[in-house]
């Protein structure tokens, strides 16, 4: 394996570390097996969502994002409403587990995208506009860090 090849390699590898999480926060799995999933649909005071909604948000970004990665004909929901569950729709233990396995079938693809050696991760993707695979992959692993955390508050506020 020459340099470039070696190197092609090692940011797979760190990609798919980053999209998994661990190393420097929670992991995704440890985290919704710890989760109070009876209470997912429960309002706090002072926050505009619940548990659930935050989960669907990050389960309907990822794949808006994966989808874009990966097909032309996607077209994306809008912008923001089409992000996020409708404001009368109450998650429950149900819909959480939906979510959860829709998220995870979802990362995994991203994943494989990745992974996989003949997608060239800094090429431009056709019907975008400037991003790269290898964009959209960090802004999945932004976005997932970042609800993650919100979620790991609203976790520790539900079991108090």
């Amino acid at each position: 394996m020459n340099e470039k090849e070696n190197n092609d390699t090692i940011l797979r590898e760190h990609l798919g570390a980053l999209l998994v999480g661990g190393n420097a926060h929670v992991t995704f799995d440890d985290f919704v097996a710890d989760f109070p999933t009876a209470k997912c649909g429960e309002k706090i005071n002072g926050l505009p969502y619940t548990a659930w909604d935050v989960l669907e948000h990050m389960r309907i970004a990822q794949w808006d994002i994966l989808e874009f990665s990966r097909n032309a004909n996607h077209v994306s929901p809008k912008w923001p409403e089409g992000y996020w569950p409708k404001q009368d729709d109450a998650g429950n233990a149900d819909l959480w587990q939906r979510s959860v396995e829709q998220f995870r079938s979802d990362l995994a693809e991203m994943k494989s995208l990745i992974d996989d050696p003949t997608t060239d991760l800094f090429a431009k993707i056709p019907h975008g506009n400037g991003q790269t695979v290898l964009r959209e992959a960090l802004l999945v692993a932004d976005h997932n860090s970042y609800h993650l955390g919100v979620l790991l508050a609203i976790s520790r506020l539900l079991k108090n």
